[in-house]
């Protein structure tokens, strides 16, 4: 795909008019899809697909469009038609105050290489390890690949091997555990040993749950649990733009409010699928910190609101929002989580998140599937859902006890229209104290 891209935008930039300038981008995937209903494959296929995006910017007038290509030498027409269509937009266009494109010619070839398993492979192991018990899962598997040109100069091409796999097991309508595997190297064993600990806890749901009153309760919310909070706060809470027009979720932290010294959250392009780059051709730095020991540090700039609010952009994405997030690891171990929450509640999901007060960075949702209630570092019953109401201040802030040691790369599983390539790198965390209310 890359020489393609390279060629075709190429091929277009030969077309432009005087003082145009062309940004042109590709957002392809060569995939395995495989979902399982009963232990059983339901759909499975191979997608391999390419948007390519043309932005044309002329006098602080900027206008696009998105087209997918053949991968024929039809790709070239229709590109350039719909290059023509922007041509006669633009002068209609009021001027962009905030127009920011990069005119440095920097270029880099990206890459992140994995071992994926044939579809074959996946769904022979999920048939013989799960055929005695409701496996409902999605797979989904292959290389993603972002492009990004300009006729400044710049020639820019990532991508990435990588994997997902979502899977519940499932007792009845109302009993469920939910778990996922997902990097760039597959591993057999690592998958084995996720399934016999899905099987493990679903065989816990057995048990008559009990029903708890609201009230606050020690806790252990799991990777996937803070992956929803992750997701909640990656909204806005991060962005330079919502702290400028005070919409951030952190305001509070802007005025001095902490959390605790074992928080450090980082935007880490490095070791994550995300690109080096960015839409308007600006580099993205390896790592950005958005909260350092507990104290709140950078925003997420990208370059509109650099230009608009006189700050200094750090490559972020036009919607400001973590592509890579990470949560630096504790110094829990896994195999000590039951014994550190001795009395309390092991929350493995949540759902239904949104804020109930989000000048406060007050959240609310439900816990979901296997969530159980530990006695003297035991798992003694399921637990019916329960409602939580909480503040970041207080969950991350005076009740977090610790974090693990271990921690979770969890690669978007979003396919609305193609993979994702944002991911949250996560360990698990145990508070003194979270409050339920229903």
């Amino acid at each position: 795909m890359k020489d393609a891209f390279f060629d075709l935008a190429a091929a277009l930039e030969r077309e432009l008019h005087a003082n145009e300038i062309l940004l042109c981008t590709l957002s392809g995937e060569r995939s395995d899809f495989v979902r399982f209903n009963r232990a059983r494959v339901r759909q499975a296929g191979t997608v391999e697909q390419r948007f390519f995006g043309i932005r044309l910017v002329r006098a602080r007038r900027q206008t696009s469009a998105r087209i997918a290509l053949a991968g024929s030498a039809d790709d070239f027409g229709v590109a350039r038609d719909t290059m023509e269509k922007l041509r006669e937009q633009l002068s209609q266009i009021p001027e962009d105050p905030w127009l920011a494109i990069c005119e440095a010619s920097h270029s880099a070839c990206t890459g992140r290489r994995g071992r994926l398993p044939q579809a074959p492979e996946v769904i022979e192991e999920v048939v013989r390890s799960a055929a005695d018990v409701d496996f409902v899962g999605f797979y989904a598997a292959g290389t993603i690949c972002r492009g990004l040109t300009t006729s400044l100069g710049q020639r820019n091409w990532h991508e990435a091997d990588t994997f997902s796999f979502d899977w519940s097991l499932h007792l009845d309508g109302a009993r469920a555990v939910k778990e996922a595997y997902a990097g760039f190297d597959w591993d057999a064993l690592q998958f084995q040993a996720k399934l016999a600990d899905s099987l493990g806890q679903l065989e816990l749901l057995r048990i008559p749950s009990v029903t708890l009153e609201p009230a606050e309760y020690r806790a252990y919310l799991a990777p996937r649990a803070l992956e929803e909070i992750a997701g909640l706060l990656s909204w806005n809470a991060f962005s330079a733009r919502a702290r400028a027009t005070r919409q951030s979720a952190l305001l509070r932290m802007a005025h001095g409010e902490r959390l605790s010294p074992k928080v450090t959250l980082t935007e880490r392009i490095a070791e994550a699928l995300a690109p080096p780059f960015q839409e308007d051709g600006f580099a993205r730095p390896a790592e950005v910190v958005l909260i350092d020991r507990g104290a709140l540090a950078q925003s997420l700039v990208s370059p509109r609101s650099a230009r608009e609010y006189g700050l200094t952009s750090n490559g972020a994405n036009a919607r400001e929002t973590p592509d890579a997030l990470d949560l630096a690891p504790g110094e829990l171990g896994e195999d000590d989580v039951l014994a550190a929450l001795d009395c309390g509640l092991y929350i493995g999901n949540l759902w239904y998140l949104n804020y109930s007060d989000k000048a406060a960075a007050r959240m609310t949702g439900m816990t979901r599937f296997a969530t159980f209630l530990v006695e003297d570092g035991r798992i003694r019953a399921p637990v019916l859902p329960l409602r939580f109401d909480d503040t970041l201040y207080r969950l991350f802030g005076e009740n977090l006890l610790h974090l693990t040691r271990g921690r979770e790369l969890m690669p978007s599983t979003s396919t609305y229209d193609e993979r994702s390539m944002a991911s949250a790198t996560l360990p698990g965390a145990l508070v003194a104290a979270m409050r339920f209310t229903l």
